[in-house]
């Protein structure tokens, strides 16, 4: 069963436009992403037995680092890459058109915040900002940009210039939004200390090895306390998903519209767990239709209804890194 094209995820607006649109994902991405035909069939998946979400297999995330993940086929194909730590090998995500990115985070900021152009967007992502491929400074440099706000911007080792413009936009009661991974922003406050009324700090997580890992919960104390607010946002994300999940406080993230987000057991990785017990997260993102749009990643977590989830740490012997995780 080959299918040419497959309908514009950002459309989807319920459980059931969701639960086809997956389907249908599965069955184009299993005739066309090789890599994907091969591990469903080396665990005897065929498409014959798929009729629902419940059916579809995850590919291990570990793959986007020694395959090319792709359901198209092209000569020139470009890709976001990871950082690594201790040598290791990167993960690549091959895309055919940059148009799936940027509706997604784009529509998924929106339904959660709003409009990006009520915000002045700060980021503080230094250890992005010294590589290259990075998804999340594609993502912050379009937020910046569509912000058309003129203090919008990146900063690097400019400590004094942040502390100002967050001041200025205080005084101004301007609505702002810090974005910062976490070692920087306990970095700023550490430096600095502020009482924020109109600036929402919103950490992408990491310690990137500059820092010991703190639990989600010891770091948002400590963010809370130094900037003077009462919580902490959370974006939920990695190289190899096109979406990302969000959290406005207490660790709990949710999903947009065409990303799901379930767990399974540690031991059985072909067994769903309820809601309410901690496993190994599974997401579907249906904006990863050029790649693959069901992944099994190596976090520990625990889902809640409604594809809400918390992230509890990293399943053991798996490299920490990325934007994506805090170690319990």
């Amino acid at each position: 069963m080959i299918i040419e094209n497959l309908e514009n995820f950002w459309e989807i607006d319920s459980q059931a436009a969701f639960e086809a649109l997956a389907v249908k994902t599965f069955y184009f991405q299993y005739e066309n992403n090789k890599v994907y035909r091969s591990f469903c069939d080396l665990i005897n998946c065929h498409p014959s037995e798929v009729a629902a979400v419940k059916d579809i297999p995850y590919l291990p995330i570990s793959f986007f680092k020694s395959k090319r993940i792709c359901s198209f086929a092209s000569e020139n194909m470009d890709f976001f890459s990871s950082s690594t730590t201790s040598g290791g090998s990167p993960s690549k995500h091959y895309y055919r058109q940059l148009e799936d990115y940027q509706m997604s985070f784009r529509k998924g900021f929106e339904h959660f915040f709003g409009a990006i152009e009520d915000f002045r967007v700060l980021a503080l992502l230094p250890s992005y900002m010294e590589r290259s491929g990075s998804s999340l400074i594609y993502m912050a440099n379009d937020m910046i940009r569509n912000s058309a706000q003129p203090e919008s911007g990146f900063y690097l080792n400019q400590w004094e210039s942040l502390k100002k413009t967050i001041d200025q936009g205080e005084e101004k009661g301007q609505k702002t939004l810090l974005l910062g991974v976490s070692f920087a922003l306990l970095d700023l406050v550490e430096q600095y200390s502020f009482n924020l009324q109109h600036t929402w700090i919103m950490e992408t997580g990491g310690m990137k090895g500059r820092r010991k890992e703190l639990t989600r919960e010891a770091l948002h104390d400590q963010l809370k306390k130094g900037f003077g607010v009462s919580k902490i946002y959370s974006e939920y994300g990695m190289t190899e998903l096109l979406s990302q999940a969000y959290s406005k406080g207490e660790g709990v993230f949710e999903c947009p519209p065409w990303m799901r987000v379930s767990a399974r057991e540690n031991q059985d990785p072909f067994h769903l767990l309820p809601w309410g017990q901690s496993g190994g997260l599974n997401v579907i993102d249906l904006a990863n239709r050029d790649s693959c749009a069901f992944i099994a990643t190596e976090d520990l977590g625990r889902i809640h209804s409604n594809s809400r989830f918390e992230v509890l740490g990293r399943l053991d012997a798996t490299e920490i890194r990325g934007c994506n995780l805090m170690v319990v």
